[in-house]
């Protein structure tokens, strides 16, 4: 089969497709022939850093839509030729991926391939932001950096559909644009946002901030928050040293500080994000929720698709068209 691997950390460039073997599953995994597969910023890292990658060579992908192909021992639940979406710890792009049975969904009736294979990582993300986390409340006000992104558009929505007035951070006037359109946001904020954020609110603040960036959109953020405000970060895209935050922070405003990982909740908690899982993707069957595919590529085009997503101009979603 075709896959996409990586020998050396680098550039896209190091994305090369290569042929091996089938993967066969083991006790407790699934096989899935994939039809398309998911690129996400966390993949860039991964060719980038090292980013959760065991050892090299390394297959990069998260996540996969695509037809169920053979059960391991112990599986239950899914049957062979089945549609399924998929979170994996890496290989998803590849015509073949094998996953643990855990991270294996049914896709919902009524939803496609092409749209499944936006669901694994986005869906469980935001729905776990804007309520697991998040606890938002109707009335309240969110605030979400990135709010073109995958994530951004989704978290966007579903905050909407909560009830509350859903403020976006983006880093040029076209993104604004899209999250405006597609995001169900009532204001986008273009580069600095805490006066913004404050005017908008008449002084108040946010009650709910999703921050994916860290470094000092991660403070401006923190300080963006309302009197008992919540701050979820989710992600360090900017690469900055990790945040830390303490008594002089939290006390003054009674304000409070969670993270996020559904990488990290697939491998402690993977009960918990079976059922996350089903409530979000419930949100795009019931229409609550809707994600563009904005861009797709063919598995050997894997590098333009990196290098789409790292100029930090993309939106919506980018899918790697693999199985079809």
């Amino acid at each position: 089969m075709r896959a996409v691997e990586i020998k050396a950390y680098g550039g896209p460039e190091v994305l090369q497709v290569v042929d091996v073997d089938v993967p066969e599953p083991g006790p407790g995994q699934v096989s899935v022939d994939v039809a398309y597969a998911g690129i996400n910023f966390a993949d860039l890292k991964a060719r980038e850093t090292g980013y959760r990658v065991p050892s090299l060579p390394f297959r990069p992908g998260l996540e996969v839509s695509g037809r169920v192909r053979a059960l391991g021992a112990g599986v239950t639940g899914l049957t062979v030729g089945q549609e399924v979406a998929a979170l994996s710890a890496g290989g998803a792009y590849a015509e073949v991926v094998v996953t643990d049975a855990a991270t294996v969904f049914p896709v919902p009736s009524g939803v496609g391939l092409r749209t499944a294979a936006t669901l694994p990582t986005v869906l469980p993300t935001s729905y776990a932001l804007v309520h697991s986390v998040g606890r938002l409340q109707p009335g309240e006000t969110v605030l979400v950096q990135g709010a073109a992104g995958g994530i951004g558009t989704v978290a966007g929505q579903l905050a909407k559909a909560a009830g509350a007035t859903v403020l976006g951070v983006v880093s040029s006037a076209g993104k604004a644009g899209f999250a405006k359109e597609h995001g169900a946001y009532d204001e986008v904020f273009v580069g600095d946002f805490e006066k913004a954020v404050r005017d908008a609110t008449d002084g108040r603040g946010a009650d709910l901030a999703l921050d994916p960036v860290g470094g000092d959109t991660f403070r401006a953020s923190l300080a963006s928050l309302a009197v008992f405000g919540r701050l979820v970060s989710f992600g360090n895209a900017s690469g900055a040293a990790a945040w830390s935050v303490g008594q002089p922070e939290l006390f003054p405003y009674g304000v409070t500080v969670g993270g996020f990982s559904i990488l990290t909740l697939a491998q402690t908690a993977p009960a918990e994000l079976r059922s996350l899982a089903e409530r979000a993707f419930a949100k795009v069957a019931d229409g609550t929720v809707t994600l563009p595919v904005t861009a797709e590529f063919g598995l050997a085009e894997a590098a333009e698709a990196h290098r789409l997503m790292g100029s930090r101009t993309s939106t919506g979603k980018l899918l790697l068209a693999v199985g079809g």
